[in-house]
């Protein structure tokens, strides 16, 4: 049986999560940034267009999407980039390391 890959989640200090307060998506319905299943085409695009733009008016953009790739986070649209760009970033992070 394969070993789960368990998320590097950062450690429960409120500081920590502080930025999440200020997040430009608290006030948008969450589902804008999670694809449903079998979403393609013309919809998934224009969904994504629609959360990067809120993405891309945020404060906290940064710290969001610094979370995202520490915690190992698989799903959504965080710090305005999506599932595939964020595992490209990682493997780029992990060639640098290994350089």
């Amino acid at each position: 049986m394969p070993a789960l890959k368990l998320l590097k989640l950062p450690p429960p200090v409120a500081e920590s999560w502080e930025w999440q307060m200020h997040a430009e998506c608290r006030d948008v319905d969450g589902s804008l940034f999670f694809h449903p299943d079998n979403e393609r085409g013309a919809a998934r695009e224009n969904r994504l267009v629609a959360a990067k733009t809120v993405c891309g008016q945020c404060a906290v953009r940064e710290q969001c999407l610094e979370y995202a790739l520490e915690s190992g986070e698989r799903h959504g649209i965080w710090g305005g980039l999506s599932e595939d760009e964020r595992t490209r970033v990682r493997r780029g992070q992990r060639r640098t390391s290994r350089s």
